[in-house]
């Protein structure tokens, strides 16, 4: 009788075996970055799904870790793990069980972990179980869908921020308070201003209660209600749009290896030879740094728009005497 002819192995295992082989052969070493999901998948020409599952399994058997702004990278003690048998193949639910009642807490902290080192684009049910080392159904007791755990992720991340009551004296010293917190959140978790949308604003109460602060926040100023809503939201939108310009550095970072100094420094010649042609004698005072100093031009937006402000202010304040 002859032999079965032996099953191919399935595509995240060919990508599990190079990988690991080029970590055990010293040829990627530890520290060292690995491509991510997205250049595995484009690479490897497989779905993204089984990119993420590749990476997944690696990261099971130690050979590789997740850092935050590094993306993955070959773990420290990898030469010293065992190579990736058999048993790392199989659901991750049967190597190693979630040792612990599975919690909406635990789905939420993974989830945002998971975002925080490799954006919300690698957040899915099916990448979060496993890591949670659990079977993807189990998280629909949580969660009902990806929308469902974003919102809730949302939630979540800005309950980090304590808003003092009353908080400071003076409606500006309020805004910039509430200001800074939401630029501290956004940096922390580069991906948050993705997962906010001002059209179709979902009902978040730990964010909900930024925006009442604020409103707040303007009461006695005799401005109507409207007027202190779209405060409230320019603000936001204020802190939102240089937070998406950090978080596609850091991605571009991930994606390519290349640093923004290593990318300016490639683009010095060229830079030069256009400032240096005279058509722009204004731009070609201006240092570098300028540029890329996100912080900056986020506090810089931030006060502006508060005289702006305070313009408004004194002009409804005028109006009422």
């Amino acid at each position: 009788m002859p032999s079965p002819t032996p099953r191919p192995d399935p595509p995240y295992r060919r990508i599990v075996e190079e990988l690991r082989g080029r970590i055990l052969s010293g040829d990627l070493r530890p520290g060292d970055r690995l491509p991510s999901v997205r250049q595995i998948a484009q690479r490897w020409g497989v779905a993204v799904a089984t990119a993420t599952r590749a990476m997944a399994t690696l990261r099971d058997s130690g050979l590789v870790e997740t850092t935050v702004g590094s993306g993955t990278v070959v773990s420290n003690d990898a030469r010293r793990k065992h190579p990736v048998g058999p048993a790392a193949s199989q659901w991750p639910r049967q190597a190693r069980a979630f040792k612990q009642p599975l919690g909406r807490m635990h789905v939420l902290r993974a989830a945002i972990a998971i975002a925080d080192a490799e954006g919300l684009d690698a957040v899915s049910m099916r990448r979060l179980a496993v890591d949670l080392g659990v079977g993807p159904m189990s998280l629909y007791r949580h969660v009902a869908n990806k929308d469902d755990l974003v919102t809730q992720m949302v939630d979540e991340v800005f309950g980090e921020s304590e808003l003092p009551d009353p908080g400071p004296p003076g409606w500006r010293a309020k805004l910039e308070l509430v200001a800074h917190q939401q630029w501290e959140l956004c940096r922390r978790h580069l991906w948050l201003p993705r997962a906010v949308s001002f059209t179709r604003p979902a009902l978040v109460p730990n964010m909900m209660a930024h925006t009442e602060w604020i409103l707040r926040a303007l009461d006695g100023l005799g401005l109507p209600m409207t007027t202190r809503l779209r405060e409230a939201l320019t603000l936001h939108g204020l802190v939102a749009t240089v937070a998406l310009s950090m978080a596609a550095e850091v991605e571009s970072e991930q994606e390519t290896g290349v640093t923004l100094d290593g990318w300016l420094l490639a683009q010095q010649k060229r830079a030069n030879q256009t400032l240096d042609s005279g058509r722009f004698p204004l731009l070609s005072t201006i240092p570098t740094e300028t540029v890329s100093d996100l912080n900056g031009l986020f506090e810089y937006g931030l006060a502006r728009h508060l005289d702006g402000f305070a313009t408004l202010v004194e002009d409804a304040a005028r109006a009422r005497s």
